[in-house]
C-alpha cells in the first residue's frame, strides 16, 4: 500500500495550485461579481477543493472519471436537497465539480490543466455578460392605477411605472387583481440599466 507521500507525486502541488487559482478566478472574479453571496462562496470553493483533494488522492486506487462524477453528485444532492438552490447556483456547482476533476483525475499535464480551466473560465465570463444575453430582472409591485391594466391601456402602464421607477421596464405580467380596494399585483421584468454597470 501506498503510503501518503508516494500519492503526493510531482504533479499534485502544481495542479493543486492550479486548482486553486481556477476556482479563486470563477467563483471570486465571475460568480461573486454577479451574485455576491459570501455563503455560497464560500461553500463552493470549499466544495471544489475537497472534490480535488479526495479525487487526486483515490487515483492510486483504480478509479474511473465517471465513477468520481457519480460520487460527487451524490454528496451534491444529499447536501443541497434541503436548500432551494437556483439553476444558475446549480450550473456554478457543476462548473465547480468540473474543474476539479479535470485538475484532480483528469489525464492533463498542468501546462494542459491550466489551459482548459482558462478556456472554461472565459466561455463562463462571456456567458454572463450582456454579448450573451441581456440580464433581465423581475420585480413584484403593488399597483393602484386600476384603469391602466386594461389591455388598450398597456402602453400607458408601461409609461407609467416606467416614470414612476425609473427601470427600463421589458414586459409587465399582471398577476392578480383586488377589486375591493383597487389594487392590481404585478410582475415587472426589466433590463439592467448602463449606470449599474
Amino acid at each position: 500500500m501506498k503510503d501518503i507521500f508516494g500519492l503526493l507525486n510531482g504533479e499534485f502541488f502544481p495542479l493543486l495550485l492550479i486548482n486553486t487559482v481556477f476556482l479563486a478566478v470563477l467563483l471570486r472574479g465571475i460568480f461573486f461579481r454577479y451574485s455576491p453571496k459570501r455563503n455560497f462562496l464560500f461553500g463552493f470553493f470549499m466544495f471544489g477543493t475537497g472534490v480535488f483533494l479526495v479525487t487526486h488522492l483515490l487515483q492510486g486506487v483504480e478509479i474511473s472519471m465517471g465513477f468520481a462524477f457519480g460520487l460527487f453528485a451524490i454528496f451534491a444532492m444529499l447536501r443541497y436537497r434541503t436548500e432551494t438552490i437556483s439553476i444558475r447556483h446549480m450550473t456554478y456547482l457543476f462548473l465547480v465539480i468540473v474543474i476539479s476533476l479535470l485538475n484532480g483525475v483528469g489525464p492533463l499535464t498542468p501546462v494542459a490543466a491550466a489551459f482548459v480551466n482558462a478556456i472554461l473560465c472565459i466561455i463562463v465570463a462571456i456567458g454572463e455578460t450582456s454579448l450573451f444575453a441581456p440580464r433581465i430582472f423581475d420585480k413584484k409591485i403593488r399597483y393602484e392605477n386600476i384603469n391602466n391594466i386594461r389591455p388598450e391601456n398597456y402602453h400607458l402602464l408601461v409609461a407609467d411605472i416606467t416614470q414612476r421607477t425609473g427601470l427600463n421596464v421589458a414586459s409587465i405580467e399582471i398577476t392578480d387583481i383586488d377589486f375591493l380596494s383597487d389594487v392590481a399585483n404585478l410582475q415587472i421584468s426589466y433590463r439592467e440599466s448602463k449606470q449599474s454597470d
